[in-house]
């Protein structure tokens, strides 16, 4: 099973593949390539000048002033092509080398230590302490920039369906929701699928506690019930929401996440529900029964808490103002262990920099990995230190985040001008050893996406990677927002990847 997941070229390497701990040690040191390799080469390229002077950044100042050094992109491309030993060295140390499974190795650790950190929590200090800790140890300059962020604590919570017959119901509340009076709150249902629904039955909704059963589309369109669902019940007086969780597929597992209240509108409990229990819900409803249920939740938001970005990284000798930015958020939500999402991110960007002081490697600018604090909360920390650096935009070359799992990597999304693509194409060349060739348009991550609007190039994970992983990706993404425990979602899936090979 390992075997068939290693690069091609590795064939001659099956000795190796017996010490491979599990599929997502391979995937974990594989991706941790991307985030190296792609940061590593971007910062040796180009003699003088900061690549979004260069060829990168698309706004108008920057644009106006390398109008000239933009035709020499073809360049810069073949220059990165002359990296390919380099990049060789990186892969074998990364993959089959003494760095095999050290990232695996630092994330089984580090969730094993810490648990679940949740924005505000004596966890999320401790593993920001612990990641400081370990880096500084690791040999990289490390230091913290303070933010607040936000405290929200999930307290006792329950639900029961009583009509038309007695019935637990699995839930998870849903970040910045508030509580439910000590009682709970005691309602009938009402059950809709989408928006539009609910406004054509809004006389309806006064005094109710609304069930969002809305099909699964994707995560970005399906995500904004449970996002907005709240406000847009309350607005016509209902008392509550329960909101299908957003995924495909379910084992009786509710997914918990942020959610926004809107200005001006008053503030009802929201929770999530399993699949499950929302199409229950759904066919008593076409059925035409009376539902009533009675839902508990102890959740409050504490004043804003003290916390700090984690920011370590190796200067630059040639330009070390001008930074290339690598990263991963260090919280997660409160019902995992936060491995996938994102544990395995900061991993990544530890484990990049990590191998390129094992090697020797002297960049030309600042490498810098950033492991952001309150992202499931709407990237508090990530907005905190772009308003501290943003005066200094123009010597950002580069910024990447890892926060799509840590599946085995098939290429790259990139936001970032014609010119810049091109030097991107050369970069994923490299990668070939590994099948990591694919460019895509659109490099993303909410902790980055500032940087991207105001013109700084960005590569990602290609999402290819989980539409081909499909099921793969459900059980292991979402794990940190649900009850499941890693250990056991990681043996479901390799049993039903042994089962497809």
């Amino acid at each position: 099973m390992v075997a068939i997941a290693l690069p091609m070229d590795a064939v001659k390497y099956r000795d190796i593949t017996p010490r491979v701990p599990s599929m997502m040690a391979l995937e974990v040191r594989l991706n941790c390539l991307l985030p190296l390799l792609t940061s590593l080469l971007l910062s040796l390229v180009i003699h003088s000048h900061p690549l979004s002077e260069r060829i990168f950044s698309s706004t108008a100042a920057i644009r106006a002033a390398s109008n000239e050094t933009i035709k020499k992109a073809p360049d810069i491309a073949a220059e990165v092509g002359r990296y390919a030993d380099v990049a060789k060295h990186i892969i074998e140390l990364a993959v089959f080398g003494a760095a095999q499974n050290r990232s695996y190795r630092r994330l089984a650790d580090f969730t094993d230590t810490v648990g679940n950190r949740v924005s505000g929590s004596q966890n999320l200090e401790m593993a920001i302490k612990y990641m400081h800790n370990a880096m500084n140890q690791d040999g990289l300059d490390v230091h913290l920039e303070p933010v607040k962020i936000p405290h929200w604590v999930r307290g006792q919570e329950s639900a029961e369906m009583i009509m038309p017959r007695a019935k637990s119901l699995a839930i998870l509340g849903l970040g910045s929701s508030v509580g439910t009076p000590p009682e709970g709150v005691k309602a009938e249902v009402l059950v809709v699928q989408s928006f539009e629904e609910l406004k054509h039955r809004a006389s309806e909704a006064a005094g109710r506690i609304v069930v969002f059963n809305q099909p699964f589309i994707s995560y970005g369109k399906t995500v904004s019930y449970r996002a907005f669902g709240a406000s847009e019940a309350a607005k016509l007086g209902a008392v509550a929401t329960l909101i299908r969780s957003v995924t495909p597929f379910s084992i009786n597992s509710p997914h918990t996440g942020s959610q926004t209240y809107q200005e001006g509108v008053k503030r009802i409990p929201t929770a999530c529900i399993t699949v499950e229990d929302a199409e229950l819900m759904w066919r008593l409803a076409q059925n035409k029964q009376k539902i009533v249920v009675r839902l508990i939740m102890g959740a409050q938001t504490l004043p804003d808490a003290d916390s700090f970005n984690t920011v370590a990284e190796i200067r630059g000798w040639q330009h070390p103002e001008q930074v290339v930015l690598l990263s991963g958020h260090l919280d997660s939500w409160d019902v995992g262990q936060g491995a996938m999402d994102d544990g395995g991110g900061a991993m990544i960007s530890w484990e990049a920099l990590s191998l390129i002081k094992d090697l020797g490697l002297r960049p030309r600018r600042t490498l810098r990995a950033v492991l952001w604090t309150a992202e499931e909360q709407g990237g508090v920390g990530a907005q905190q230190y772009f308003n501290l650096h943003k005066e200094n935009i123009s010597n950002f070359d580069l910024v990447m985040e890892s926060d799509l799992g840590t599946f085995t990597p098939m290429g790259l999304q990139f936001t970032g001008s014609d010119a810049a693509a091109k030097v991107m194409e050369e970069v994923v060349k490299l990668l070939a050893p590994i099948n990591t060739t694919k460019l895509e348009t659109g490099g993303e991550g909410t902790d980055i996406s500032l940087w991207m609007q105001a013109g700084v190039p960005a590569p990602s994970q290609s999402r290819s990677q989980l539409k081909k992983q499909g099921r793969f990706w459900v059980l292991t993404a979402s794990v940190s927002h649900t009850v499941s425990h890693i250990t056991e979602q990681m043996a479901r899936h390799e049993m039903l990847l042994r089962n497809v090979v």
